[in-house]
């Protein structure tokens, strides 16, 4: 069960003026399952996304890439679940092709119009031609207020889908913001396996969408952790079809762009936090926060060693306080002259190390408390800065092993 988190209530992801859905079942891998997602974007809409950084990509990835520095005017996502078209070769190219070209035709726009995307399976060949003939499907389908089932469709060893939306004021007029991820495991992202798409009908100049997703990836999907493997799919994109009646916002600097800015990393740290908490035999949610650093780079290192760990992790599945394990993790994070002694950690209100030792006041009890909690706070830090990092990380459990085990059964 998913630590915290239940599905989206569908009426509560509001609609994006210029953005419509359609779900089908098509077969992909498993049948009577939703599979195949598509969105379609009026004309004179904005698209943006960040990808893995996996040497090893997909073929979509690298189609989408390619697709988003032609700078064509993209109209339409198409998703799959079930089959990652990865290690797939040049014939996996041919198929993401086919697969743009497939839907094109339908919606009378060119291929580089088009932006696939496929989860699932690596180094399997994509049944394009089950695509293909679900594509119709899922055309006559579309509608503005589809989001939380194309949250379900684009899942693959996720438990429930996930979304989240937001409205604001921009210029006295009302914005919105709604997203759905996916993601369980094989999580992460630099740039998880994840998928992640955000649509605003936000007035936006097109060139500052590109930051603009860069920096909410970075304070949200590009923090979080299952697993440590980075996906060859990960991608999140951002979508602007401009239809809000404000002002277009042409400065990043502006007072409307900074709300607009907070508001997409709101939603993006609530779809990446809803991929932690379910995570692949996840029973725990742990915010892990590293302080006092000389740069955020290597609070993040720090944070990861420990995010990372199979004995950390292992140790918070038991809810055994064997918080050395902790302290290990800091010192092979890569922080070549890490002073142990300015070192200080507290287990959300518990001081357990001061000055690189065990806090005189710990009790094993007091430790012990805390990792019982479904939710836990790990505070480090390093005494050497002002800088600060959080990441979000789950416990490792017996059932991850089960769910990977069988998961090509």
């Amino acid at each position: 069960m998913p630590v915290n988190l239940s599905a989206p209530n569908p009426s509560d992801l509001h609609p994006v003026p210029g953005v419509k859905l359609g779900i089908t079942m098509a077969g992909v891998r498993k049948a009577n399952r939703r599979d195949l997602v598509v969105i379609t974007l009026e004309p004179g809409s904005a698209v943006a996304g960040v990808f893995t950084k996996n040497r090893f990509c997909a073929a979509p990835v690298q189609l989408c890439r390619k697709h988003l520095a032609a700078g064509s005017d993209i109209r339409a996502l198409v998703i799959n679940t079930g089959n990652a078209n990865a290690g797939t070769g040049e014939d996996g190219m041919v198929r993401a092709t086919q697969t743009c070209i497939a839907l094109a035709r339908h919606l009378n726009v060119s291929p580089e119009q088009i932006l696939p995307f496929s989860t699932g399976v690596i180094m399997e060949t994509l049944p394009v031609d089950r695509i293909e003939a679900g594509l119709p499907a899922a055309l006559a389908d579309l509608k503005a207020d589809q989001w939380a089932v194309a949250g379900e469709g684009i899942m693959t060893t996720d438990t429930i889908p996930k979304g989240c939306s937001k409205q604001i004021t921009l210029g006295g007029q009302t914005v919105t913001i709604t997203g759905i991820s996916k993601g369980a495991g094989m999580i992460k992202p630099n740039m998880a396996t994840m998928l992640g798409f955000m649509a605003t009908d936000a007035n936006i100049a097109p060139e500052l969408l590109q930051p603009l997703v860069t920096e909410a990836a970075n304070a949200s999907f590009n923090r979080i952790t299952i697993d440590g493997d980075t996906s060859t799919n990960d991608s999140f994109v951002l979508m602007a079809t401009r239809q809000a009646k404000h002002a277009e916002i042409t400065s990043l600097d502006s007072a409307d762009a900074q709300a607009l800015r907070a508001a997409l990393i709101e939603v993006s740290q609530h779809l990446a936090q809803a991929i932690v908490r379910d995570g692949e035999g996840a029973t725990k949610f742990i915010t892990i926060t590293v302080e006092g650093g000389r740069t955020e780079d290597e609070c993040a290192k720090a944070a990861y060693a420990i995010a990372h760990s199979p004995l950390v992790k292992t140790a918070f599945f038991a809810s055994d306080p064997n918080l050395g394990r902790i302290l290990a993790a800091v010192g092979y994070a890569g922080i070549d002259d890490l002073d142990q002694g300015l070192i200080e950690m507290h287990l959300d209100d518990v001081h357990v190390v001061t000055r690189g030792g065990r806090h005189p006041a710990y009790q094993e009890a007091d430790g012990q408390r805390v990792m019982k909690q479904s939710e836990i706070t790990i505070r480090v830090g390093l005494g050497r800065g002002t800088a600060t990092t959080t990441v979000w990380t789950c416990d490792l459990s017996h059932d991850y092993v089960s769910i990977n085990a069988d998961y090509r059964s």
